[in-house]
């Protein structure tokens, strides 16, 4: 199935007591994001700890989506550095059904435009069926899409390099290319984004606030005055101000406390962090039981 224009979680990831990955909670996680609204879910993209995650824990999550009622919704973060361990996997996600991707460079080493290249023109020479959103977030992995070298990939790669993510924000202003996916990273830039004629978000954020968002991309659709926009962009300011990962596990740890529980050496926020994150949030009048728009 082709990935669609639309708002999409970049999804979290549930643990165990004993640090374990919880495939079956991770996935309801993401289904009832879905059902709140959201086009899609990313599983195992940054905010899912999937470069924290063991590739085998990652399978096993894989092989449970097969009989998920929301399979077609959902696309696949690598989180992978090496080659084959990303070839491996993305191979492992098209057995069972499911061959829409998010993939990330290698982090760590720095390379040249010609090596991000070869490293996507294996992928695809192994995986070929694979579509694929490049992963924009020059923090995270120390390289950054221009667009010149996304021009070349999608050249040679027209019907597996569909998108891309940007966490930088450097292209969803200026990249321009027919049918070409583009996602900037945060809400702030999803109205902006539209007007400019991307295709919607992907965000962390989006876990707490699946239909907000999908208000505001309805509205702009259907040429509504925006109402919620303000709102939208107000709460995901408030998250800037911590580690996302840190501040979503703490937010839904007041949902539930199984949301509390995060991979080393990631940690909650503090206790005072955690009263300024929800008496911030309190001030916009969004709460946990309440983050749904009416």
């Amino acid at each position: 199935m082709a990935i669609k224009k639309g708002i999409y979680a970049a999804s979290m990831s549930i643990f165990n007591e004993d640090l374990s990955l919880d495939a079956d909670s991770t996935i309801l996680h993401s289904e009832r994001l879905i059902k709140q609204g959201l086009h899609g879910a990313i599983l195992f993209g940054s905010t899912g700890c999937a470069q924290l995650i063991s590739s085998s824990e990652k399978r096993n999550l894989i092989d449970k989506l097969k009989d998920s009622k929301e399979k077609d919704h959902f696309i696949i973060g690598t989180g992978a550095n090496a080659l084959n361990e990303n070839i491996e996997l993305m191979k492992h996600s098209i057995k069972n059904g499911i061959n829409r991707f998010l993939l990330m460079p290698p982090a760590y080493y720095k390379y040249s435009d010609d090596g991000v290249f070869s490293f996507y023109e294996n992928v695809i020479q192994k995986v070929p069926e694979s579509r694929i959103i490049l992963y924009n977030f020059e923090k995270l992995c120390g390289y950054k899409f221009n667009v010149g070298i996304i021009e070349k990939l999608v050249k040679n790669f027209p019907e597996q390099i569909v998108g891309v993510k940007d966490s930088t924000y450097n292209l969803f202003e200026t990249l321009k290319i027919p049918n070409f996916l583009i996602f900037p990273g945060s809400e702030t830039k999803l109205l902006k984004g539209l007007e400019l004629g991307n295709s919607g978000i992907i965000s962390a954020i989006c876990n707490v606030t699946a239909s907000l968002a999908r208000k505001v991309y309805d509205d702009f659709h259907n040429k509504k005055e925006q109402t919620f926009n303000d709102k939208l962009c107000a709460v995901r300011k408030v998250f800037d101000n911590y580690n996302l990962i840190s501040g979503l596990h703490s937010f839904m740890k007041f949902e539930d406390e199984k949301y509390g529980r995060v991979l080393p050496p990631l940690t909650l926020l503090s206790e005072l962090q955690s009263k300024e994150l929800m008496s911030r949030l309190k001030e916009l009048e969004f709460f946990p039981e309440k983050n749904i728009a009416a």
